[in-house]
């Protein structure tokens, strides 16, 4: 073998562990206050625009407690919806409020 082609696997942890790396920092993403998410309720049937602060998301540990919910603003009513993998990625990233809940080991 060619003498200058074999490093040992010492010397090269040593040219790596001396590079300097980028200190990469993550980087919060603005939810703009102006995010509203079009809802219907089943009881009045009443169709309106809810804020972000409106809305409850919901994550458990199957789909029957993953849902979001809100309070109707025309009658009232308490609505609760299922969320599934599409609805959970709208509302996480407009700003829902989010409960993620735990199930015991």
């Amino acid at each position: 073998m060619d003498q200058t082609s074999v490093i040992s696997d010492a010397q090269a942890g040593a040219a790596v562990s001396s590079a300097t790396l980028p200190v990469v920092t993550p980087v919060p993403v603005p939810v703009p206050a102006a995010v509203r998410f079009k809802a219907a309720c089943p009881d009045c049937r009443g169709r309106f625009e809810l804020p972000a602060g409106a809305l409850r998301l919901v994550i458990g540990a199957s789909s029957r407690t993953t849902f979001y919910s809100f309070t109707c603003p025309e009658c009232g009513a308490a609505v609760r919806k299922p969320a599934g993998e599409r609805i959970i990625e709208l509302l996480t990233g407009g700003g829902v409020r989010t409960l993620r809940l735990h199930t015991a080991p």
